[in-house]
């Protein structure tokens, strides 16, 4: 195992963790010191022992070669994957037509950098003229040779044809950058008024007591617990243990496994799995498709075209890594009582490895705002919200009556949310009930959850603009759906954070008569991103890395957002996201912790020797190292103009994300 430097663990490790360690040292001129448990080590010292200064440069010594250490096999590493490209699988070889984002940035790239070396040659010379907002016409006696020509030339061809171009772009961009920070604004005053009037979704027709089942069995509706999955062997246990253990009668429930493996070594786990929960008296069953047509889509059409589920009357749908409370349906199904105009309770997510590395932390920023503010406040104020496809709870007659799960997008929840709020269904956002899952810890899952999360929304509104302006719904319900809830935060926000962010700024510093004013550079980004951060306020500290991170991620995100918008090759793609298989939080130190003399079971050696061993492989995505560099080099250029302010900013900025991507590196080394 290679040694790792995590600068931010200290934040989320509040409590020690470890065995009981004792250290000797065999000369007896040195304090001997045991520890017996977690918390001896934390009591007060006694401050006789720190008078050996033996002791202390030896600790010293100790530290400081395990620094070297570090910094040896870190400047190894960069070696062997960045100069001699062993070991590395470059994620961009896998992406088809999306290689042309990649060459379009490498181009930028080169470009900015020639221009960045041709104006630092001129700089040297004293041709100072590119500091004045307004281009200074020399006379001939003035020119200084065939380069001052050419530099001359250049500033009036920047002047007369570059600036004018993209100021134009930057004052588009500020607008959607003012409207979607008054977007954002709202809907953060919307959330605080919501929790100062402490408003929740209140039950009307009670809740359910099933101590009090005798006469009284039919009051509890049929429920059908569906769990799509497809090759998910490090999570099937969880969630169908978790569904198997729902606080719920036994004749009103019915748990439907839906597989869409094509390895039959995970079809026979499954298998395995779903008969032992049946011998013990759990309503369940297997199916398994032939053809994954139609992905979770499909999936979930064929299990609804069942006979059997005309006798229930709601459907709860969990994802494969979603583990459910036992009393989940007793705080969820409830709300349908005496609302018959209900036709979705949707549950919060919580992580369960939220805290396994940075990437995980910064997804944890973006997801808590999503449910504490986003999904509250359009429940609260819209009774309306886009369906998360998991950890919910549908009344299947507002499946049937908006059409039932269609394939032609890869967000068939939203999809279905959509088509239900516009037969006029309504929707409840319960904050308070919480189920775990897991988010990506690789960065190539993540890319690609990312990927089909940002295309298909786009795929979806050019499908569904023609029915939600035929629609009988309110004209403000029309506005929120095509301007709220598709245009301004799934294109717009994208489009301008790419364009403004990663083209327009790093442009600037190369362009001073198109300079952008510092509220747009410093101050709206960071109060909007001090806002993003609220809901998750133990990630304070990262609040730096998260706001270049989601800069720079912004070209994946407007990548995918132009293949959904225009049907490009990869905008129908869907690959199943990697989980690790975490049941708890307990379970991100079950490897270090794992007793090497425990005893194995036989069906235990059996079932690992059909897991294939997979070497984790370091993986580099050039397309946000070279953005980053850009961001860098554009901070130099700053300097160069003068621009103090904006050259320790953005040098901040380029500088800190290139640790940051180090430390997601780091995160994937074995």
């Amino acid at each position: 195992m290679a040694p790792r430097l995590n600068l931010f663990d200290w934040w989320s490790r509040d409590t020690p963790k470890g065995t009981p360690v004792i250290v000797k040292m065999e000369n007896p001129n040195f304090s001997i010191v045991e520890i017996n448990g977690l918390t001896d080590a934390f009591k007060p010292v006694n401050k006789s022992r720190l008078k050996n200064a033996k002791q202390v440069r030896w600790v010293l010594y100790l530290k400081a070669n395990r620094a070297v250490g570090f910094v040896a096999w870190l400047l190894g590493t960069i070696k062997k994957r960045m100069l001699l490209r062993q070991g590395v699988d470059n994620a961009s070889e896998k992406l088809g037509k999306g290689k042309l984002m990649l060459r379009i940035i490498k181009a930028f790239l080169a470009t900015l950098l020639v221009i960045l070396a041709f104006e630092m040659v001129a700089y040297l010379k004293g041709w100072h003229y590119f500091e004045k907002p307004n281009l200074y016409i020399l006379h001939s006696y003035e020119i200084q040779g065939l380069f001052h020509v050419v530099y001359v030339g250049w500033l009036e061809f920047r002047t007369r044809y570059i600036a004018p171009f993209v100021l134009s772009l930057s004052t588009i961009c500020l607008v959607l950058f003012i409207v979607q920070s008054l977007d954002r604004l709202i809907l953060c005053l919307g959330c605080l008024y919501i929790k100062l009037n402490k408003i929740k979704p209140r039950i009307d027709g009670g809740s359910f007591d099933l101590d009090d089942l005798e006469g009284a069995l039919y009051d509890y509706p049929m429920v059908l617990v569906q769990i799509p999955m497809c090759n998910e062997r490090e999570v099937y246990e969880l969630s169908i243990s978790a569904a198997c253990q729902l606080d719920w009668p036994k004749e009103r429930i019915l748990i439907q496994v839906l597989d869409d493996s094509n390895d039959e070594s995970i079809q026979w786990l499954i298998k395995n799995e779903v008969s032992k929960w049946s011998q013990n008296g759990i309503n369940i069953i297997y199916r398994h498709r032939l053809d994954r047509t139609g992905y979770k889509a499909g999936n979930l059409k064929s299990a609804m075209s069942c006979d059997y589920v005309k006798d229930y009357e709601f459907v709860a749908i969990f994802d494969a890594d979603f583990q459910p409370t036992p009393d989940f349906l007793k705080h969820t199904v409830p709300h349908f009582k005496d609302n018959p105009e209900l036709g979705l309770v949707q549950a919060r997510w919580a992580f369960v490895n939220k805290d396994e590395n940075l990437l995980t932390r910064l997804q944890n920023i973006n997801l808590c705002f999503h449910f504490e503010v986003e999904q509250q406040v359009n429940g609260v104020f819209l009774n309306f919200f886009g369906f998360n496809g998991t950890a919910g709870v549908w009344r299947i007659k507002a499946l049937e009556e908006s059409g039932g799960w269609l394939e032609r997008t890869t967000v068939e929840d939203m999809d279905i949310a959509v088509r239900a709020h516009l037969n006029g269904w309504k929707f409840i956002y319960l904050n308070d009930v919480k189920v775990l899952c897991e988010i990506p810890e690789s960065f190539e899952a993540y890319r690609k959850q990312q990927h089909r999360w940002h295309s298909g929304p786009m795929q979806l509104f050019r499908l569904c603009l023609p029915a939600i302006i035929k629609s009988k719904i309110s004209i403000w319900k029309k506005l929120n759906l095509i301007f709220l809830f598709f245009l301004l935060r799934k294109l717009v926000l994208p489009f301008y954070s790419f364009t403004l962010f990663c083209i327009v700024l790093p442009l600037t510093m190369f362009i001073p008569e198109a300079e952008l004013p510092m509220w747009v550079i410093c101050y709206v980004p960071v109060l909007m991103t001090f806002l993003n951060i609220l809901p998750a306020p133990k990630s304070i500290p990262f609040i730096a890395p998260y706001l270049l991170f989601e800069n720079t991620k912004s070209v994946t995100k407007f990548n995918a957002m132009v293949s959904g918008l225009f049907q490009l090759g990869s905008s129908y793609e869907w690959i199943v996201t990697k989980k690790a298989g975490r049941s708890t939080e307990f379970d991100l130190l079950a490897d270090a912790d794992e007793d090497e003399g425990a005893m194995i079971q036989p069906q235990i050696i059996k079932e690992q020797k059909l897991i294939k061993p997979v070497k984790k492989i370091n993986k580099i995505y050039r397309k946000e190292l070279a953005l980053a560099f850009l961001l860098l080099t554009a901070s130099v250029r700053s300097l160069l103009s003068a621009h103090g302010l904006h050259f320790y900013f953005l040098l901040f900025q380029g500088v800190t994300f290139l640790l940051v991507g180090l430390d997601l590196i780091g995160e994937q080394v074995s």
